[in-house]
């Protein structure tokens, strides 16, 4: 093979010659097969992937002095009928009361921590939602 330019040049006998682009080393991202929340999700066999973005607040329960509030966004990565998963920056525990709120209000709900997944620099969380939301995820 001989080099020509920003091209490898090979022969194919004959006369006949191909071009091949520069051979050439780039750093890739390490290679993630699932997310921290698809871990979470196999425990939740029903779980679907959905992209949906929230504000997600902890409502503070009447009594809980030690309780914090705190507003963060963070993704719906997964949802199950009665549940949604989704990694976030602050460290809930379980039976944290969340409310969780898309842009558009379409979403508003309550729901309840079932699973935590601590991870370093996130929370990988399932909560379960407190009542009845209707048209959430329907599967045929």
């Amino acid at each position: 093979m001989n080099r020509v330019g920003e091209f490898k040049v090979a022969s194919l006998g004959k006369g006949l010659f191909i071009r091949l682009a520069q051979q050439a080393t780039a750093t890739g991202r390490a290679a993630q097969t699932a997310s921290t929340v698809a871990g979470l999700a196999r425990f939740f066999p029903e779980a679907t992937p959905v992209r949906i973005p929230v504000q997600l607040a902890r409502t503070v329960q009447a009594g809980d002095s030690s309780a914090a509030s705190f507003t963060e966004s963070t993704v719906i990565e997964f949802g199950t009928p009665r549940e949604v998963l989704f990694a976030c920056k602050t460290p809930l525990e379980f039976a944290d009361v969340l409310r969780l709120r898309n842009s558009d209000g379409s979403l508003d709900v309550e729901a309840s921590v079932v699973a935590v997944q601590y991870h370093p620099g996130q929370t990988i969380v399932a909560a379960r939602f407190r009542g009845e939301v209707p048209n959430w995820i329907v599967k045929s």
